[in-house]
């Protein structure tokens, strides 16, 4: 299929057209014209480069009832996404090359976006002795990213032992941030608003001490450390300290973290349970200057659908947990665009560019550029509206922003070349699958 995107506006804030074929950005400017091309007016939406995660679980191998890797690549597609990159707390875990192969080939056949698996940095998520990371680096699905998301690798002597090897391929550890020994029966964040509640309280330390140790870690061996759903004003001091030294360290923040905070726990509604848990309306101010100044890198969703019954619950018994991919850019938008904090050559840095520098995923460096992969996402940031669960295309509905008024819509989506959102609308399966 050609494309042809007419007036366009590009991140930075020029207008133009955009010609696809073949799956590559052939032609970028203004008059351009394609016989029998498909055209997308694109007047007065905003084209990023196609947005990619590095942080969501699909669930699949093992817990399909909570999602597959088709359900949340129509959820990452419908978010504007075109690559995910898929956690390994699965069932087998994802710490084997049979596995990671399993996850990337089920994205390839689906088509609707790339599927990047993340290995278990450990045998089982036991954190006991590392996984067969170097398999999976050399496999078909070319891991390079790899976590024990879910659970913190504690073991200081291990985390060493895993920074040094991914070191010899230029992979990197993405580390769940929280000591174990501080956040037993923990639900939400440790304050006085938990003691008001009743809820064992998840003090701020418990993310910064595992931060702050394995910072040092990674300067001694001099390999990448990235840490996942950094939620503390603590965390951004460390993250701070370790750039401002020349650690090679990278940092995300959740969309939810960016606009929500730990008074939606007040009503015990479980939507809000999440790990790391919603923190202090000034952490909240904290993570938004961080993202804007660059300290935190990128926003990645931490996307987790659970069954209902699993959150339509009592809160001590719910899982931790929010779908995000649908929601992403809105809540970004609401965060720190509309602010002023962030504008969109920063939203295609954060949500794009620099997850898939992190992740080594190629074609990303220079979007929406002649000769660069059709990746892209036509966003029109002038609608609001009331997200409700119409809008969601994973199995899972525990998002916390039902009902609540967000900025912005999805037009179109396009993955190497081939539309997978038109007019704001899934495309089937079959005008999809094997194109992607």
């Amino acid at each position: 299929m050609n494309i042809l995107i007419t007036g366009a506006t590009l991140p930075d804030g020029t207008t133009s057209d955009l010609l696809v074929e073949h799956g590559v950005i052939t032609g970028r400017g203004t008059g351009l014209t394609k016989a029998g091309a498909t055209v997308i007016d694109a007047s007065g939406l905003q084209a990023l480069p196609g947005l990619v995660d590095l942080h969501t679980h699909l669930r699949e191998p093992g817990f399909e009832q909570s999602e597959t890797v088709l359900t949340g690549s129509r959820a990452a597609a419908a978010g504007g996404f075109t690559a995910v990159h898929a956690m390994a707390n699965t069932s087998p875990v994802a710490d084997t090359a049979g596995v990671v192969e399993q996850v990337a080939s089920l994205g390839e056949q689906h088509g609707y976006v790339t599927v990047r698996p993340i290995g278990a940095v450990t045998v089982g998520l036991a954190g006991e002795r590392l996984s067969e990371i170097g398999a999976m680096a050399q496999s078909r699905a070319a891991v390079r990213v790899f976590s024990d998301d879910g659970r913190c690798v504690s073991d200081a002597l291990l985390m060493r032992r895993a920074l040094e090897y991914v070191k010899t391929f230029g992979g990197v550890i993405a580390q769940h941030a929280q000591e174990p020994r501080l956040t037993e029966g923990a639900q939400m964040n440790e304050g006085v608003l938990s003691s008001e509640l009743g809820l064992p309280g998840w003090p701020a330390v418990a993310e910064e001490a595992i931060i702050a140790r394995d910072v040092l870690l990674a300067q001694h061996v001099g390999a990448r450390l990235h840490v996942c759903h950094l939620s503390t004003a603590g965390s951004v001091e460390v993250v701070r300290w370790a750039k401002a030294r020349g650690i090679a360290v990278t940092a995300e923040v959740t969309p939810h973290h960016l606009l929500l905070d730990e008074q939606l726990a007040s009503g015990y509604d479980a939507r809000f349970k999440v790990n790391p848990p919603l923190r202090r309306a000034e952490d909240v101010l904290a993570l938004r200057a961080a993202l804007a100044e660059g300290v935190i890198d990128i926003v990645a969703t931490d996307h987790a659908p659970h069954p209902v019954e699993t959150k339509e619950c009592a809160w001590q018994e719910a899982s931790f947990g929010m779908v995000g991919l649908e929601s992403a850019l809105s809540v970004v938008q609401a965060a720190v665009v509309d602010s002023g904090q962030l504008s969109w050559a920063d939203v295609a840095r954060v949500l794009s560019i620099a997850p898939a520098a992190i992740g080594r995923l190629a074609g990303y460096d220079a979007p929406l550029t002649v000769g660069a992969p059709a990746n892209l996402t036509l966003y029109d940031p002038s609608v609001r509206r009331a997200f409700g669960v119409e809008l969601l295309r994973g199995k899972g509905v525990n998002s916390p922003y039902l009902g609540r008024r967000l900025p912005g819509r999805v037009v179109a989506t396009v993955h190497r070349g081939v539309p997978t959102v038109l007019d704001g609308e899934l495309r089937a399966p079959e005008e999809v699958v094997g194109h992607g």
